[in-house]
């Protein structure tokens, strides 16, 4: 990253200009202070040292926009907690954010850590089950919402289920009946909120943000961030997202989902550069390029599903002269996709792996040339191997389980442990071994290639074959937009290849179309991994962060 004078990231860094790859894994250094409080130390400074620069850029379809600068922005984080203290939230509390894509977001969550309450941000498309189990798991307090289809109805129903253990409701752009009204509430509170004495503030152990992730099974887990986990994040942005002071950075994510915190919040704001947030009512491929044209967006991050739709545009429409970089993230990138970007904007995508659990972990950091279809390389202070089932370093070129090693040091950015629940923390991080359940091998160049989740490799006749590999051949096919390959019961095989495909426009199934398409994995990698069930849809299960559902598929698989 350049120009680090004109960001705060040199108050926490050592060290922050770096001329190698190698350079950056020896020399790079977090600075964490001590009660470090990121609405405080970062939001709070800007404004004071420099009021009028642009921190936010906001727009909906509806055609409203928002341009923030630090100065105006503290004045509604600080209303917004002196309105949340006024009420009752004080520090410890649980409370849920339900905003989607609202600006309101930002000032919740600053709010929410200036009193030293605890965040939990959610999907808007949470249910009445989901809402509730949340409400108990965590013990929230207080819900702050938009409204979205039945969503204020459904937290009130799981208001009633979980015996009121929810106070407070707080409404957002919306008048309910027994909600308090955020916008007219908020408008008579005081516009400054003074830091509390240390002793009463934050420590950066205590629980900052809790993110409930679902696996492949069993309820969704409990993600601790502590307040010194946007430091973290310092990596993340500076040096994966290269974002730039003062040029506007978008990254796709609603704010529901813990990539929004990854690319919308902490280390952006540590880079000196400018949020900007698209309020999206649904996902449009033109849509988005306008929106990159018309802000003049300069870095820009998304998951593979956005790019697999934007290679499909005809992106000569777009001046995109403004945007210099571009990385990728959510789950792996096929190198077809990476090869037709490059040729359509000439922008080589920089992909990354993470989880919620941690910051960006492996990347194809600025000093590399990327290799097509890897997560690059580790990231520094992370004390990365991988794994056969007895925990033995695999060879080189050898399938084995990612694991971080924190025997000696905790990296910057990782968890706190699954919110009291040390048990299951445990079953993940014992004896110093962080276990994240992603397979991968590493080349002879210490480049890391993805495999997949544990639960997704399929065993095949005594072959171990990973989805994404057959999903990367079958993506150079032009008829194929999106597809997913899933293992299904066979007598003979133990299990057999699916692939789950979503056509491109122009194309309709066919037994041709089959035949063709096997014949593509046959010919491009090795014959016993191709797909001998071939099943077209017209949309393929998601996460509300773009990540195929995979176990959906094999869910609906099993009940057929």
């Amino acid at each position: 990253m350049n120009n680090k004078h004109d960001s705060l990231v040199h108050r926490f860094l050592e060290k922050t200009t770096f001329e190698s790859y190698e350079d950056f894994v020896e020399n790079f250094r977090i600075i964490c202070p001590d009660n470090f409080n990121f609405a405080f130390d970062v939001l709070d400074v800007y404004a004071q040292q420099e009021p009028d620069r642009l921190a936010l850029v906001w727009c909906d379809d509806k055609g409203h926009e928002l341009f923030l600068t630090f100065g105006e922005l503290k004045k509604r984080v600080d209303k917004t907690a002196n309105l949340l203290r006024n009420i009752g939230i004080k520090k410890g509390d649980r409370v849920l954010l339900t905003l989607k894509g609202r600006h309101e977001f930002w000032y919740c969550v600053l709010a929410l850590h200036k009193l030293g309450a605890v965040a939990i941000p959610a999907t808007h498309m949470l249910k009445v089950s989901d809402l509730a189990y949340r409400i108990q798991s965590a013990e929230i307090v207080a819900a702050i919402s938009v409204n979205s289809d039945t969503l204020l109805e459904d937290i009130e129903q799981a208001q009633r289920e979980t015996g009121n253990l929810l106070k407070y409701l707080v409404s957002v752009n919306h008048q309910r009946d027994g909600w308090l009204n955020y916008d007219l509430e908020v408008a008579k509170q005081d516009e400054s909120f003074q830091r509390p004495p240390k002793e009463l503030g934050t420590n950066n152990d205590d629980p900052m943000l809790i993110y409930f992730t679902s696996g492949t099974s069993g309820f969704p887990k409990m993600v601790q961030h502590n307040y010194d986990y946007p430091l973290g994040h310092i990596i993340t942005a500076c040096y994966w997202q290269n974002v730039q002071p003062r040029k506007l950075h978008y990254t796709v994510a609603d704010t529901g989902w813990a990539k929004a915190v990854w690319g919308k919040l902490y280390g952006q704001w540590f880079g000196g550069a400018v949020i900007f947030v698209h309020d999206a009512d649904r996902f449009s491929a033109a849509s988005l390029m306008t929106k990159i044209q018309h802000y003049k967006i300069a870095t820009f991050c998304a998951p593979p599903t956005v790019y697999r739709y934007l290679i499909k545009e005809d992106l000569t429409k777009y001046d995109l002269s403004e945007l210099k970089y571009c990385v990728v993230a959510g789950e792996p990138l096929n190198p077809e996709v990476f090869h037709q970007f490059y040729e359509k904007t000439g922008i080589k995508l920089k992909e990354g792996f993470g989880q919620t659990e941690l910051v960006v972990t492996t990347a194809n950091w600025p000093w590399m040339e990327p290799k097509p279809g890897s997560m690059g390389k580790p990231s520094p202070g992370y004390n990365l191997r991988i794994v056969d089932s007895d925990g033995n370093d695999v060879e080189i070129g050898e399938v084995g389980e990612i694991v971080l090693d924190t025997a000696k040091s905790l990296p910057p950015g990782i968890f706190a442990g699954y919110y009291k629940n040390p048990t299951l923390t445990k079953t993940v991080w014992d004896k110093g071994i962080y276990h994240t359940g992603d397979e991968a091998w590493m080349d002879e160049d210490g480049f890391i290639w993805y495999v997949g989740r544990r639960d997704d490799v399929i065993k095949s006749a005594g072959y171990r074959i990973g989805p994404f590999e057959v999903e990367s051949v079958l993506m150079e096919h032009p008829a194929v937009l999106e597809c997913a390959v899933t293992g299904i019961p066979d007598i003979a095989r133990g299990q057999v290849v699916k692939a789950t495909i979503v056509l491109a426009k122009n194309y309709t199934p066919s037994q041709a179309l089959i035949k063709e398409l096997q014949n593509q994995v046959k010919q491009n990698t090795a014959p016993y991994k191709y797909p001998r069930v071939i099943e077209f849809v017209e949309h393929l299960p998601k996460t509300i962060s773009g990540k195929i559902r995979r176990v959906e598929i094999r869910d609906e698989q099993q009940k057929s």
